[in-house]
């Protein structure tokens, strides 16, 4: 069985009053105790926390966690892992009692991207106080999605897909600078599923070393989003990219820029995908808005 959803996300940081600041007063997450106490978690749904903040001398992505369905499907996939050449580590019983999970293994994906697969979630049965926010949409959807660098694009295409199981959903060609011979190159970025999410992961390939470009949360309403913006405004966040509506998710959205440089989209009303079609390009992002104004750092 493939990966299910988007779990968890780990984000190493060197300013955590900033993170705290962003996730709790920006975001709207609920700030939760969790087994460190140096840490921050962020709860948004009955997951115990889907986000996680770990002090660190450096600004990084420390995992991505995606959640599958039973140990036997944790088991298969990690031969599947195993079999590409790929050292899969399981973690130890503190390192899977502080994500709430009953197992979990990590490894690295082709671009060195920290990987973790877990089973068992430990459900929070009390209600998530979110008030700035109306509700997050989660669920059989997961968390949201993130969007990662790549070097080698059809090798982490072929991990992702013939290895983790998720499903190619749409491409965009991005330039890649001329040829020798001034002809136009361009690079493949692929847009992943793996539920009724139209994407849980990108791939963009980028040289250097893998990391998060940004993670999206989706709302219950666009007044939520539009709070949000407001809230951006109040707090002297910067705007990575203005309101805009995606061509392929169909997201009603804008990017701001966190703590330490990730970018992070806010959206509302991403299309629900009920039945596979065939793979499509998409010639633009956006059918409105989505004007850069900053870029990030990281």
């Amino acid at each position: 069985m493939p990966v299910r959803s988007l779990g968890y996300i780990r984000i190493a940081a060197e300013d955590m009053d900033a993170w705290n600041r962003f996730a709790g007063e920006f975001l709207g997450l609920e700030s939760v105790k969790g087994d460190h106490p140096e840490a921050s978690y962020f709860r948004m749904d009955d997951h115990p926390h889907r986000l996680a903040i770990l002090p660190a001398a450096n600004n990084a992505l420390d995992a991505i966690g995606f959640q599958v369905g039973s140990a036997e499907e944790l088991a298969e996939m990690c031969r599947a892992v195993e079999e590409t050449g790929t050292k899969v580590a399981a973690l130890d019983q503190a390192a899977c009692r502080d994500r709430r999970v009953s197992e979990a293994v990590a490894f690295d994906d082709p671009a060195g991207n920290r990987i973790e697969l877990f089973w068992g979630v430990a459900l929070a049965h009390n209600p998530v106080s979110t008030p700035k926010v109306s509700g997050f949409v989660t669920g059989d959807q997961g968390m949201g999605h993130v969007v990662l660098t790549v070097g080698d694009g059809p090798a982490a295409y072929a991990f992702y897909t013939r290895t983790l199981g998720f499903r190619p959903r749409n491409t965009l060609r991005m330039p890649a600078g001329p040829a020798a011979d001034g002809t136009p190159q361009f690079e493949t970025l692929w847009f992943l599923g793996c539920n009724p999410r139209h994407h849980t992961v990108g791939l963009l390939p980028m040289a250097g070393p893998g990391r998060m470009i940004h993670f999206m949360l989706e709302t219950a309403t666009l007044d939520d989003v539009g709070r949000a913006w407001d809230r951006a405004e109040k707090l002297e966040i910067p705007i990575m990219q203005t309101l805009g509506r995606h061509t392929n998710d169909r997201m009603v959205s804008f990017y701001v820029i966190g703590p330490g440089g990730f970018a992070v989209e806010y959206g509302y009303d991403g299309v629900r995908i009920t039945e596979e079609e065939p793979v499509y390009e998409i010639t633009e992002g956006e059918f409105w808005g989505h004007k850069f104004i900053n870029f990030p750092t990281l």
